[in-house]
């Protein structure tokens, strides 16, 4: 019926009236909540209207009234670039500069609803590049004050805007090489011990987004990130377990630094003990794809014997069987790696995680993706080296299953299954 672009006409209209703009503000905050309004309110001038109104409020009540409108309207991106176009950023800058040395409970209040609101309008994209602008922007730059500040708010809201300035390459670089690096290390450093669990989780979370590029990986990894992240294996967090796990397998990419990593027991300990923890997917996931990731970037067999040792092989066999096609991949292409460079020691493990049973599933499935049928059939061939898994092989009538694959619509494994059948052929 058209009542939101009524009420905000009336609040500019009558922004001296106390207990009008007051009535407009609890409307303002139920109806905010709805996705349809939102996109109602970004056709609107609220965005300006609610600025206006904040830098005249001094009352720490009526502050909160608006903080209360603005926190839900500013999951829109539309609206979240036109509070930042208004002037609200600076407005939150401010709080925070008055509030930060206060221990007044209003006080810490306040400051935390000032610096979670920066780092929500920094979810958009088009509102972070506004505030980033190129890295030389005064927000960015007030922003990057608050790492290395005392106050754990303001520690958690600077790296989380961090991470979220870290959203594509050119800010990643950028941040990397004017040393966003050593400030992000350093809070680390104040939280291994007893520290800040939300801390912990922003941090590590800037530091993965900021390895993604590859031109970051190298500087990073001589900036000392890894040792700097091994810190917090002990931790018994599972979101700081998953951002630690997803920031050294975005690192390793480097052949050294991916056997540096793989003969490191305790973390190939530590991952193995991750790859069971059913009731966190998300780490389970993230440390099947890190062992898998230690093999395929070291191409070591130093590696793989330091996770055979630790009892990883059960879980890379496991992982070959994921739903996800890109998971099982890299499982196939780790296995193969193994069986390629270090089969004897590695044999037993994949005999009883039933390693064959499960590539004749794989290959006689039709749903299989192409991929996954060709390295299945790559990974056959290099069992073939071991006597007992080579038994298994005949045991269960390949044959069949790879001949069909010989006129497989996909070349690649079409071509994979002839070589294979040869194979099958001649060692029987």
């Amino acid at each position: 019926m058209g009542v939101i672009p009524t009420l905000v006409k009336l609040l500019g209209i009558h922004c001296h009236n106390a207990a009008l703009t007051e009535m407009c503000l609890v409307a303002f905050g139920n109806l905010a909540e709805l996705e349809s309004s939102k996109e109602q309110f970004a056709s609107t001038n609220i965005a300006e209207e609610l600025v206006k109104l904040f830098k005249k409020q001094i009352e720490h009540d009526k502050r909160e009234m608006i903080f209360e409108v603005l926190a839900p309207l500013a999951e829109n991106d539309a609206i979240k670039l036109q509070l930042v176009e208004a002037g609200l950023v600076e407005c939150l800058l401010e709080i925070v500069q008055q509030k930060v040395d206060s221990n007044k409970e209003d006080d810490v209040a306040e400051l935390k609803t000032a610096s979670d609101l920066m780092v929500l309008l920094l979810l958009g994209d088009e509102s972070m590049q506004k505030l980033f602008e190129g890295g030389k922007g005064s927000v960015f730059q007030r922003v990057l004050s608050w790492i290395p500040s005392n106050n754990h708010q303001l520690q958690l809201a600077g790296a989380l805007a961090i991470a979220n300035f870290a959203r594509n390459d050119g800010n990643c670089i950028h941040m990397v090489d004017n040393g966003i690096v050593e400030k992000l290390m350093d809070l680390l450093d104040r939280h291994v011990e007893d520290g800040n669990v939300t801390v912990q989780h922003a941090a590590l979370s800037a530091l993965r987004n900021l390895a993604i590029p590859v031109v970051n990986k190298a500087k990073m990894l001589s900036a000392g990130v890894t040792e700097t992240v091994l810190k917090f294996l002990k931790s018994e967090m599972p979101p700081v377990q998953f951002k630690l796990l997803g920031t050294l397998r975005m690192l390793i990419d480097a052949q050294e630094a991916a056997e540096q990593l793989g003969k490191n027991a305790k973390l190939v300990e530590r991952l193995v003990e991750w790859c069971e923890a059913k009731d966190h997917a998300g780490v389970m996931g993230e440390s099947n794809r890190l062992l898998s990731a230690l093999i395929r970037h070291s191409k070591s067999k130093d590696v793989i014997k330091t996770i055979v040792q630790s009892g990883g092989i059960k879980h890379l066999v496991t992982m070959a069987t994921s739903e996800h096609v890109i998971m099982q991949n890299e499982a196939l292409v780790a296995l193969a790696l193994i069986a390629a460079l270090e089969l004897g020691p590695a044999e037993k493990d994949l005999a009883s995680a039933q390693l064959v049973q499960i590539l004749h599933r794989l290959l006689a499935d039709e749903r299989s993706a192409p991929e996954i049928k060709y390295n299945s059939m790559v990974l056959i061939c290099a069992l073939m080296g071991s006597e007992s898994l080579y038994k298994e092989v005949q045991d269960l009538a390949f044959l069949d299953v790879v001949s069909k694959l010989r006129s497989h619509e996909n070349k690649s494994v079409a071509q994979q299954a002839s070589l294979t059948e040869q194979r099958l052929t001649v060692e029987s």
